[in-house]
């Protein structure tokens, strides 16, 4: 329930491609969110990608400290307010979380930024 597996992350170029050409987008600060209803084949509704920008962070230990968090607040509550919905759906989706943010945030930040964008993604899907 609490895993963040390998089929769980997005790593086809053309569905990533896809997602940013044709994928609808919000901002949830420090966090910018594209997402598209993609019809992969997988076991999991939701595969997701997370990027951190090397011109505003220059330092890798940096950036996978970003990642590493937010990363884990997804693992934590993507079952609850994401997953099941689009289960119930029968929906599938393609995700991008690109932090935008100018410092790195704490853990306690981003967790709290993470269960308002998954609630906010959970809404805009139902639409």
């Amino acid at each position: 329930m609490y895993t963040f597996k390998k089929e769980e992350r997005l790593c086809n170029k053309k569905l990533i491609d896809e997602l940013f050409h044709n994928g609808s987008s919000f901002l949830c600060y420090p966090f910018k969110v594209s997402w598209l209803l993609s019809d992969f084949a997988g076991h999991f509704p939701v595969q997701v990608v997370f990027s951190v920008p090397k011109r505003r962070f220059n330092h890798a230990t940096d950036r996978n400290l970003i990642k590493r968090r937010t990363r884990e607040a997804y693992r934590l509550y993507k079952q609850e307010h994401l997953y099941s919905q689009l289960n119930s759906a029968g929906k599938k989706i393609v995700l991008s979380l690109g932090y935008i943010g100018k410092e790195i945030a704490s853990y306690d930040l981003a967790e709290k930024k993470m269960l308002k964008l998954l609630k906010q993604l959970s809404a805009e899907i139902a639409k």
